[in-house]
């Protein structure tokens, strides 16, 4: 099994998981274990557990470990594969990354600056 869809934390999303397990999107939320009165449901070996929300309008997002013991446990398929792939460096990221690295120099000269009048 390949996948696609994966989150910056390596989560994979309902997309992703119905990629996977090559089942309809409904099979997926009938596999998950999810209640309406409940926003995170005790863990259920014999249903697809997705990670922990903070809010009920949260997306469900599945670890790919979790998925692949779900496939291999409860849904008999021998063979599992979940690639987990670098998601490619967006416009912002690269921002950050500048934003980031001249804040170290700037908190290189304001500590050199702190020991040269100290």
């Amino acid at each position: 099994m390949d996948s696609g869809a994966f989150t910056t934390q390596g989560l994979m999303t309902i997309e992703a998981v119905q990629k996977a397990l090559n089942r309809s999107r409904a099979s997926v939320y009938r596999y998950a274990n999810t209640d309406p009165t409940e926003l995170n449901p005790a863990y259920n070996p014999t249903r697809l557990n997705p990670e922990l929300r903070l809010n009920k309008d949260d997306p469900l997002l599945f670890h790919p470990n979790e998925v692949a013991r779900f496939a291999q446990d409860i849904l008999n398929i021998k063979q599992v594969t979940i690639e987990v792939q670098q998601p490619v460096e967006t416009t912002t990221q690269e921002l950050l990354r500048a934003i980031l690295m001249e804040l170290k120099q700037i908190r290189e000269v304001v500590e050199r600056g702190v020991k040269d009048n100290g």
